[in-house]
């Protein structure tokens, strides 16, 4: 196996670098989040209505991005308004989600054009990152950063006792909704790189592997972040340098498993050494 360092340098290797770096830093910020709050099958299900709105932005504005984008609001806010109690939450996503997809396969049928940027959200092309894709992903990471930074606190307090918070004064349905548009936000940013059926490698993944090595808010959060980035841009390099043949998905995900593992081990043998000591 050649390695092929000199790939670094081309423009390509260093918009997929840029553009793994940032969806893995939103979608490990996010992550420990979706673990508290028991949402894994809202990821999947935002991951895979992307689809939907990309096929929308074609129809309408010839773009596929834009219109997943847009198409994640409107996601989010239908998985708001119908799953108003927990115990609905995976009833109403699955819903929305079957409907979802046939609703974007038929918008495809009348899409005369090359329908490649919206069927490559399924499957992710993070080769392909332009310029104009990279700057609409730093704005997109800030937005969600900073959102993140402002309902931190609330969210973190609903997300752990959510009676004790309503009882103080916590708006938790809305800070429960703007989680969920910033959720889908992310989610059909992280799509364009690993693609919806991957996508649980970049947003779950990590934060389930920080989970297991620490229970404090923050540092679960930022070791999510690290282990995604780790995993984003160390399966990019994989692929660029040593196996250009084969999409840099596989490799991410083995990395964020073998991470999620490592993580399990490490918790296994320090609860068994206190129990002994």
């Amino acid at each position: 196996m050649t390695a092929h360092w000199a790939y670094l340098q081309l423009p390509f290797a260093q918009h997929a670098l840029i553009a793994a770096s940032l969806v893995a830093i939103i979608s490990g910020v996010v992550g420990p989040f979706v673990i508290t709050r028991g949402m894994s099958f809202a990821v999947h299900g935002a991951a895979e209505l992307a689809l939907t709105g990309a096929a929308a932005g074609l129809l309408v504005a010839d773009d596929a991005i834009a219109g997943a984008l847009v198409g994640s609001l409107v996601v989010a806010t239908a998985f708001g308004l119908l799953a108003v109690r927990e115990r609905e939450r995976d009833s109403s996503v699955g819903a929305v989600l079957g409907f979802g997809l046939g609703l974007g396969f038929y918008l495809l049928h009348f899409y005369h054009g090359f329908a490649t940027q919206a069927l490559n959200i399924l499957i992710g092309d993070i080769t392909a990152v332009s310029t104009g894709e990279i700057e609409l992903l730093v704005v997109v990471a800030l937005v969600v950063l900073v959102a993140m930074a402002a309902i931190y606190r609330p969210l973190t307090f609903a997300s752990v006792d959510l009676d004790v918070a309503q009882a103080r004064g916590v708006r938790t349905r809305l800070v429960g909704l703007l989680f969920l548009f910033l959720l889908c936000i992310t989610v059909t940013e992280a799509a364009q790189i690993v693609g919806t059926i991957l996508v649980l490698s970049l947003t779950i993944t990590p934060a389930a592997a920080a989970h297991r090595v620490s229970s404090r808010a923050g540092v679960v959060t930022l070791l999510s972040a690290l282990f995604a980035v780790i995993a984003a841009d160390g399966g990019l390099l994989v692929n660029i340098v040593y196996v250009p043949g084969v999409r840099a998905s596989s490799f991410i995900t083995f990395i964020a498993f073998a991470i999620y593992l490592l993580c399990r081990v490490c918790a296994t043998a320090l609860t068994r050494q206190g129990r002994d000591g």
